[in-house]
């Protein structure tokens, strides 16, 4: 499959190949404009294009993935609820751990990231993945369907905090638990802008979920991860 940046390169230069050949009697006096940049994660038919840019990337979470699978502690047969699923790589994972009798709620916002889930779930031959719209304020789960909640990399995404995390605590089983990765922002990092789109750091964080009705239980330290934290909350009785 040719990357993005080569599909570009091969339009472009076919481009100026028409331009010359429809032009050599005369002198250009315009200048074409430059091709747009390519859509969010390429064209609907083509949703592989998400795996280079948000999985391999030296991302932490895709190097470390099976030290934060080994902190989860996942039980076979259990119900997990992948917030912000993405490109479904810790689905897959989970799909794996829990087994034939576990079932992972694959869900995201992007429909073309769910499309890409299902394609990949069903090379793997894995039947035990469902992908789920999810909303802005709404993980879009019944009451007490899930035993855990796995949200990485995406609650500083959130647009309304605490209306999501409403349908997080209904959805969560009695004793389920919340699990949250997310950036680490301190003094070090002011400045950076790549994390211009993190709210807080790991103790901003504790205190809003802890807020919104969830007790703190385990800050795990997990090998591989130096820019991201990793948190485990409780539902609270």
């Amino acid at each position: 499959m040719r990357s993005v940046e080569t599909r570009r390169i091969l339009a472009l230069a076919a481009g100026l190949m028409l331009l010359a050949a429809c032009g050599r009697d005369r002198v250009a006096t315009e200048v074409a404009e430059p091709l747009p940049a390519p859509s969010y994660g390429e064209e609907d038919e083509n949703p592989e294009v998400f795996l280079d840019s948000m999985e391999v990337g030296s991302r932490e979470l895709y190097a470390a993935r099976d030290a934060v699978l080994a902190a989860a502690k996942i039980p076979a047969g259990a119900r997990i609820a992948d917030i912000g699923a993405g490109t479904g790589l810790y689905s897959l994972m989970f799909a794996d751990k829990v087994g034939p009798k576990g079932v992972i709620y694959a869900i995201d916002i992007e429909p073309r990231f769910l499309k890409l889930i299902s394609q990949r779930a069903a090379d793997l031959d894995v039947g035990n993945v469902v992908a789920v719209l999810g909303r802005d304020k709404d993980i879009t789960l019944p009451p007490s369907s899930v035993d855990v909640v796995f949200i990485a990399d995406t609650y500083h995404y959130f647009s309304d905090r605490p209306g999501i995390m409403a349908t997080v605590k209904d959805a969560l089983a009695p004793g389920g638990r919340l699990i949250i990765l997310d950036y680490t922002l301190d003094e070090t990092h002011k400045d950076d802008p790549s994390r211009a789109h993190v709210r807080f750091g790991k103790a901003g964080m504790i205190s809003e979920v802890t807020s919104f009705g969830f007790t703190l239980v385990d800050e795990p330290e997990v090998a591989g991860l130096k820019e991201i934290y990793m948190l485990v909350f409780e539902k609270a009785k």
